[in-house]
Parts: C-alpha cells; structure tokens; sequence
C-alpha cells in the first residue's frame, strides 16, 4: 500500500495507478537523469507505457489543463522569445503569450526549474501546459527547425534597395589591411551582386561560396548538402573587382595579390541573429579565387538527437563525455562534421562548474562560455602551446582542434592520464585507422592503449527529402546482398529503400545531411591488440567482434530505414 511512499511526483502516480512497478519507476527515473531527458520521455522510449497514459496520469494527479499539441497551429508570436538551449535543456516547447504571461508545454508539470529558469531569461510569468512526452519532443524539434528556416524567409522580402544597405561588417583579427583603391569595390552593382549571392546561399542552406576566376570565364558556386552547384557566370572582366569588394568587406589587404589571405565577414539579420562567413583568397593563373565559408551558430546546439547517431552509438559517445578523464577522439575527411560533433559535446558538457578551454585553428562559432583560442603560427601560437598553458591554468575540460604533430599527441596524452578530458580531431579514414596513425606518430602503444577511450570516425550524407522520395521496388535480392545489406544480418523485410525525386521543398530530392558514424570504445581486446603492436586490419576485426558498426554498416542501416538512399550510401562509404 505504501510501496510508492518513497517516490515523489509523476513517478509516485504512475505506481499508484499500476501502470509501473516501483522497482521500473526507480530505474526509469536513474535512466532519465542519466540521459538529461523528462521521465515522461524516458518512459515512453523505453517501457510499453503509451505517452497519452502517462500524460492523462499526470494531468489528473496535478491539476495541470493537457493539451492537444496539434492544435495549437501558430507559434510565431513566440520564437526568438525563449533561447534554444533552455528550450532543449527543459524540453519546454514556448507557445503563446497573453500580455506578461509565457504559456510552455511540459510533459513534467512539477519542472519547476524550467519554468523559474525560463523566467528569469525572458522576463515573463510562466504558466505550465501538460503534453503528451513523444508529441512534445517532435513538436520542440520542428519548432526549432522553423526559428532556423525563420532567416530565409526575413531575407525573402529583401529588395535591390535593401539589397545596397545590408549591415554587414569585417571582423578584425588581424589589425586591418590596407584600402588603397577600394573606391571600384564600392560601386552599387558590384556590392548588389555580392549581397545577393551572400543571401542565396543562406537562404538555399549553402555551407561554402566559390568565386572561381578563368582565363574566359568567372564562375559563382555554391556547395550545399556536400555538392558544389554552379549559380551565376557573371563577366569575366569583373573578377577583380568582385575580388576587391570581397577583400574590402572582409579586410583583406586589396593590394596584395600575390599572396593567399584569410578574413571575415559578418552579416547581421536582424536585431538578435548574425551569420559569420570565414573568407579565404588564393592566387590563381587568372585572378583571385575567393572561397566563404558560412558559419552557423545554430548547428553547433543542434542537440545529439539530431545528428544521426544511432542509439548505441550515442550512449557510448555520451558515457565516454561523462568520464571525467580520457581522449576522445573524432575522425574523417575535411567537411564531414567532426567540428558539430565535437561542439554538440562540449555544449553537453558546458556547465558553470566545469573550465572548458579549446584551441582552434581556427575558431569557427562562438560558443559562450567556453575560453576559446585562436591559433596563431605566426606568433608561435601553435597547439602544442596552447595545450601546455591550458594545463596551467586548472582546466577540467580541454579540445584541440586537430593533433598535427608528436609534440600535440604527447601533450593531450598527458593532460588525459593526469584527470583531464580531451576532445581532438584526427584525419583518418576509419576508427581504427586512427590509433595506428597515433602510434605510426610516436607514441607509445602503452599511452595510446591505457589513455584514448573513443574513437568516431564520421561521414555526412544527403538526407532524403522526406516531402517527395518515393519506394525503391525495383532493386533485386541479388543487388541487395552484393551491397551487404544481408551481411550485416538484416532481412528483406527488414529493407525498405527509397529513390529521390525532387520538389519545390528540396535540392534534387535531398533536404539537409545527416551524419553516417563509427563509434568504437576501446576494449580489453583492442587494448591488447595494440599493446602487441597489432594493425588497424586486426583492430578492426576486433572492433566488428564486439559489435560495434563500421561506416559501411552504419551507411547501409541508415538507407534501409529510407534516411538517406543506396546510391548515396555508395557515395559516401563504399570503395
């Protein structure tokens, strides 16, 4: 009868009600603190309770009204109100406003950390709505993925007038450079054209802008979701003054052209949202070639669940952030997302108690605080140096952007085997690949064995557009397994594989990328194999052995389940 004496809140009526056993609702709850995620939830993805029980529970027991989430058709009245951290922190979905009161949809009522939290930031009185855990969860995803999409559409309305005034600044690193002759980079068209294509690649989701000279033509790119599209062949005879508008705008030294230069612009949206743009020129046989890389904020507090980890991967990868010493390292080409996986983790770990410091080369997003550091070869900055003064300066946390050199491995070694936890990034091709080259560098197989404790290798693929991919019905059983699909033990009916078509919402039937991972712990046996100077072939066998999925495998689950198709898979993982 007083078997629940000893729970409190949601849980305490969820074992009243039998719905849970006391000894489940004790587990649930260790469960939910563990993954930073409301009971509600917890429950929901990992018992046989239905979200709808469990809410009408919780509405019953607190007096709290419940909700029907797809009712509630407009909430642009309440974007950019509350921060996107709080709203993922809480799992508190912000819904209307009426006069100084914030109505947010909990799946918890008796939150109230989240409500006096979310107080506090916005100034307003909150008043909590109870949702179903899995509704509310998607709901919080699709409302953050529209405050994103929100910048495409205030940049819509932009005319050629508004098109001249854009507030858009250079970020000075380096002190400035000269202006001599900017006076042609200033003319109306070419800063139209320029703010044009700057807005285009925003609004189409770009993550890099080519401005290509040739002997007979100049060429505009934009890379988005991987692929490089052409957009725009303006004269060839404006290429040097695009050049010099770009230069000017990013501070570059217009005069110098003979040597390669780096900048950075920002470009304000709006009163509260900026998009950085990290610029680079090159000299080339027939001019400069300008290459901007967009930098967004947003993706660096996507949260974990965006990201494409499957579950097992995602609980290593958060078990190994809550160790408080080790390496872990993120592996794979230049663009397939190592900084966003290492930024989401930092963002998990960035608390008040915690003194977090990275070394970046260089620093692509601002994340508050955390002491980032811009490396600097010029001045000796280097990340071997970095790291030897964050260690004198009691960090818990350090990150270094990439191990280059010995001298680097030999020092985040050491700061991981002395109670630190180091995050670093590799250029490797697999995870196993990856402690072969720490010791081809030099270090001791002992070191590597006893102090690294996770290793993703990562790739990104297209992710279908979910609007307009159509059933692939016509793939044989035969092609099916030269694949691999039944290699990895899945069954045909286990496969259901999609085409892209394309639609006004997508990019040639793709919409965004999402992220193709081998997570690998490092076990007994990977240990031993190293200690006895095994290679990255054994390593890896021993890695397959305990059940941990390589790219392929990880590629190929993904287009089953029609995230992304076969022929990109191929694309991404296959030799």
């Amino acid at each position: 009868m007083n078997s629940s004496a000893n729970l409190s809140g949601l849980a305490r009526r969820l074992v009243r009600d039998s719905l849970i056993s006391e000894e489940d609702a004790q587990k649930a709850i260790t469960g939910a603190a563990k993954d930073k995620i409301p009971l509600a939830l917890y429950l929901v993805k990992n018992s046989s309770l239905d979200s709808r029980q469990i809410a009408e529970s919780a509405a019953d027991e607190f007096g709290t009204p419940l909700i029907d989430l797809q009712c509630i058709n407009d909430t642009s009245s309440v974007k950019g109100v509350v921060d996107a951290k709080l709203i993922h922190k809480h799992h508190a979905l912000p819904l209307y406003k009426r006069g100084n009161r914030l109505f947010l949809a909990l799946s918890d009522p008796t939150n109230l950390h989240a409500l006096d939290e979310i107080k506090f930031n916005t100034g307003l009185n909150t008043e909590a709505l109870l949702a179903e855990a899995d509704k509310l969860h998607a709901a919080i995803e699709a409302f953050l993925h529209s405050e994103e999409e929100g910048i495409g559409d205030a940049l819509g309305g932009l005319d050629e007038e508004a098109l001249d005034s854009l507030d858009i600044e250079a970020v000075d690193e380096d002190g400035g450079g000269s202006q001599e002759d900017a006076s042609e980079a200033d003319e109306a068209p070419i800063v139209r054209f320029v703010n044009k294509v700057l807005l285009d690649a925003i609004k189409l989701g770009a993550s890099d802008i080519h401005f290509e000279p040739y002997e007979k033509a100049y060429r505009v790119r934009f890379r988005a979701d991987g692929i490089l599209k052409e957009v725009a062949r303006p004269p060839v005879n404006l290429a040097t003054r695009l050049a010099a508008r770009l230069k000017v705008m990013s501070q570059m030294d217009i005069s110098e052209r003979r040597v390669p230069q780096d900048g950075r612009i920002k470009m304000k949206i709006s009163k509260t949202r900026a998009i950085d743009f990290r610029v680079n020129s090159l000299p080339t046989l027939f001019g400069e070639k300008i290459v901007l890389r967009i930098l967004d904020p947003s993706s660096a507090k996507l949260g974990i669940d965006a990201l494409g980890y499957e579950e097992e991967q995602k609980k290593m990868y958060l078990d190994a952030l809550a160790q408080p010493q080790g390496m872990i390292l993120v592996t794979g080409p230049t663009g397939s997302g190592k900084t966003v996986s290492l930024y989401t983790g930092l963002n998990i770990l960035n608390t008040t108690e915690r003194n977090i410091s990275t070394a970046e080369d260089p620093v692509e997003i601002n994340l508050e605080g955390i002491n980032q550091v811009n490396m600097n070869t010029k001045v000796g900055l280097t990340f071997a140096e970095a790291l030897r003064s964050f260690l004198r300066q009691d960090p818990d946390i350090v990150m270094v952007g990439e191990i280059r050199d010995l001298e680097t491995a030999e020092i985040g070694i050491k700061a991981a085997q002395t109670g630190h936890l180091v995050l670093s990034t590799l250029h490797t091709n697999s995870a196993p690949e990856t402690l072969t080259r720490l010791l081809n560098m030099g270090v001791p197989t002992f070191n590597v064995a006893t102090t690294v404790s996770l290793i993703i290798a990562q790739r990104l693929a297209r992710r279908l557009c979910s609007a307009c991919k159509k059933p692939a019905t016509d793939i044989p059983e035969e092609i099916l397994n030269e694949e691999g699909f039944y290699n990895i033990g899945m069954e045909k009916n286990e496969i259901t594989l999609f085409h892209p078509v394309g639609c006004d919402k997508c990019n040639e039937g793709y919409k965004g990328r999402v992220g193709i991972y081998e997570v690998v712990r490092i076990t007994d046996e990977i240990s031993r194999i190293i200690m006895e100077g095994g290679n990255s072939i054994q390593i890896a066998d021993a890695a397959r052995k305990a059940g941990f999925h390589d790219l392929r495998t990880s590629a190929l689950r993904k287009a089953a389940i029609g995230v992304t198709s076969l022929e990109e898979a191929n694309r991404v993982t296959k030799d």
